[in-house]
């Protein structure tokens, strides 16, 4: 196990900047994610951790040894791949066996141990029956094992993922984070997992990085980014479906957002002089029920435009109507056993809503510390 520390690390490509400075440090035993849209540096960051590629400026430590210029194979770290980069002449016990074979021969272990570690690692893994097939007669969930397998018989100091499940189907990728949190709490190695999916990083991690074009936009705990986003770049990209974002007018201790009237939440400033401000309501606070006529400051009415079952939720997209008879649209949950239909007029309810408040200028939340 390793702890890992980033200082103002930074690549660039003539005049080009690929990964801005940037500077994080991973525990040791943790497993932290890496999230953000795709060509935000992720990938690049893993490849600099792993010795692939070489920083333009800054340093890598681990458990504080600089290690920012030694070669991959002095590191002690596994990558994991996207596209499993298995050999497709080997049989799954040959791929799961060479990084053993292939160290020094006064390091190597006998043959023996080496099957012996195979069976080991392929016993956790649920592949011990399927040693003898090559990766072609596998599926993709069994590649995936396989590749996992031989980047742990090494038992690394430091395992890195890169969007290993993506190529999984919905099903199997939760089976597999499952198995990833299983292997990590027995084995302890500190991990650090890439992926542009927020729910496998909220379901992963002990903690996370949200990046955006190469920074770090927040460093937490899931529960904590969810519930505190620090600002509309995190709001907009953690959370499915995204937290809804009005422009609204703060003054002193009432709202004004699209159609409602609204409470100022507790940490965000009072202001004497009316402020434009970026509300944020995640859909799981607003309702959506049947038009009853009640309209009043928390509930207002509209057109639903679309609906999406996800289990037990029904997230219903509504248009609505702010003062200025100008149209928005709005993701709400709709009431127990309400199945509204495209075109049906409803009623939206933020009543018990919990308000995120930004600066529109800066991006920030309002009332952080």
């Amino acid at each position: 196990m390793a702890e890992v520390r980033i200082e103002q690390l930074e690549k660039r490509i003539g005049p080009k900047t690929i990964l801005p400075p940037l500077t994080l440090t991973v525990h040791d035993g943790e497993f932290f994610v890496l999230v953000g849209p795709s060509g935000c540096g992720k990938s690049t960051l893993l490849s600099l951790l792993a010795g692939l590629d070489q920083p333009t400026a800054g340093r890598i430590l681990f458990d504080g040894n600089d290690v920012t210029d030694l070669e991959p194979r002095e590191r002690d770290v596994a990558l994991v791949f996207q596209s499993y980069a298995l050999y497709p002449h080997m049989t799954v016990r040959e791929n799961m066996a060479f990084p053993l074979s292939v160290v020094p021969r006064a390091k190597r272990l006998e043959r023996p141990r080496i099957e012996e570690e195979v069976q080991r690692v392929a016993g956790f893994l649920g592949l011990s029956a399927l040693l003898d097939r090559r990766p072609r007669e596998l599926s993709g969930g069994q590649r995936q094992r396989v590749a996992l397998g031989r980047a742990l018989i090494r038992k690394p100091r430091l395992f890195l993922l890169d969007e290993p499940l993506s190529n999984l189907d919905a099903q199997l990728r939760a089976s597999m984070r499952a198995e990833l949190l299983r292997l990590h709490k027995e084995l302890k190695v500190t991990t650090i997992y890439v992926t542009h999916d927020q729910t496998e990083a909220m379901t992963l991690g002990d903690r996370l990085a949200a990046l955006n074009q190469g920074r770090v936009q927040q460093i937490g705990r899931p529960h904590d980014i969810y519930a505190a986003p620090a600002n509309l770049f995190v709001a907009g990209f953690m959370g499915y479906p995204p937290m809804n974002l009005l422009s609204a007018r703060l003054k002193n201790d009432s709202i004004q957002a699209g159609p409602w009237h609204l409470t100022k939440p507790p940490e965000a400033p009072t202001v004497s002089q009316e402020q434009t401000v970026t509300v944020g309501l995640r859909p799981e606070d607003v309702v959506v029920g049947p038009a009853n006529g009640l309209d009043d400051e928390g509930v207002v009415c509209g057109i639903v435009r679309l609906t999406e079952p996800s289990g037990p939720t029904l997230w219903v997209t509504v248009e609505l109507n702010d003062l200025n008879s100008e149209a928005f649209t709005i993701i709400g949950t709709a009431q127990a056993g309400f199945v509204p239909k495209i075109e049906d007029r409803v009623e939206v309810s933020a009543l018990q809503a919990t308000l995120h408040l930004f600066d529109p200028m800066t991006g920030l939340r309002l009332g952080a510390s």
